[in-house]
């Protein structure tokens, strides 16, 4: 289980255009959001990931970097970036399911073609947004189990804003007994 406060799993992976991300040196002062999608099958993530796209401008104004991954190949990560007309937004690819189960995302089995006529891999991850520090330390973290009710970008840059401004730590790291 990740903990607020304490470092999160490694992540390097190949990004589209060339290069790798490498949560250990995020380039950032202030950290990165992390957004694992589902994949091109899915439609909501493809909305999703456009809002991303239009708000990483904003994210970078208070020094926190955007990145958006799933388990999908090169190939339909480059699909849906064409998809969502990525500019700022940097996608990688290839995330193992080993590397989404140590992240905490839930892993479901393919139901064949979507609604928009993608066929969906064999297993794939379930959606999760992280807010990482620069440190690689979790400040937030949402995993789902569903496409459906994700948290919104413009709501996490106003809590961005406010634990800036009041230098609001990240929220429950307590493991002891209860």
């Amino acid at each position: 289980m990740l903990i607020p406060r304490h470092k999160t799993p490694d992540l390097n992976l190949p990004l589209l255009g060339g290069g790798r991300f490498d949560l250990a040196n995020p380039g950032t002062e202030r950290g990165t959001v992390i957004t694992f999608y589902r994949g091109l099958h899915c439609p909501v993530c493809a909305t999703y990931l456009k809002e991303l796209e239009r708000l990483t401008p904003e994210f970078a104004k208070r020094g926190v970097g955007t990145l958006a991954l799933s388990t999908d190949t090169e190939e339909r990560t480059q699909a849906m970036a064409d998809k969502i007309e990525a500019k700022s937004l940097r996608l990688a690819h290839g995330l193992s399911l080993e590397k989404a189960r140590e992240w905490g995302l839930y892993i479901s089995t393919s139901r064949g073609k979507t609604s928009i006529g993608i066929e969906e891999p064999a297993l794939f991850a379930e959606p999760g947004l992280f807010l990482v520090n620069a440190d690689q330390t979790l400040y937030y973290m949402s995993v789902q189990t569903m496409p459906f009710v994700r948290p919104h970008f413009s709501e996490l840059l106003a809590a961005l804003d406010f634990a800036i401004d009041k230098n609001y730590p990240a929220r429950g790291e307590y493991t002891g007994a209860v």
